[in-house]
């Protein structure tokens, strides 16, 4: 059973980056033909796919969020990181990580339980 866990700040200020780390147990990440996703929901609203890295490492970004978003991963500890540039209180949403069979819609296979970010100052 692959089990994913969010962890990071749950409070970010304004103009600063965010940065969450995805644990994976269960299965390894450069396992092939897997997506490891970020995936945000704001309050009020329906999910957003933001970005993932591929087994290969090869990395895939959403157009509207592309200049400020990273991800990679460390194969050693078996984790994912997302960073968030320039975040303002529009970036504020509970955060999920998650395991995509491809880069379609609705691929996804494993979920983390999602973290709450909030951006104020």
């Amino acid at each position: 059973q692959v089990q994913l866990q969010e962890s990071g700040p749950g409070l970010v200020k304004p103009s600063q980056t965010l940065s969450l780390t995805c644990a994976v147990s269960g299965g390894s990440i450069t396992t092939n033909y897997h997506y490891w996703s970020w995936i945000r929901q704001p309050p009020g609203k329906g999910l957003e796919w933001m970005g993932a890295i591929a087994y290969s490492g090869s990395t895939y970004y959403s157009p509207s969020l592309k200049s400020r978003t990273s991800i990679s991963r460390d194969t050693s500890k078996n984790q994912f990181t997302l960073q968030l540039s320039s975040v303002t209180p529009e970036d504020t949403a509970v955060y999920y990580c998650a395991r995509a069979i491809g880069l379609g819609p609705d691929e996804y296979d494993y979920w983390g339980q999602g973290t709450q970010v909030t951006v104020s100052s």
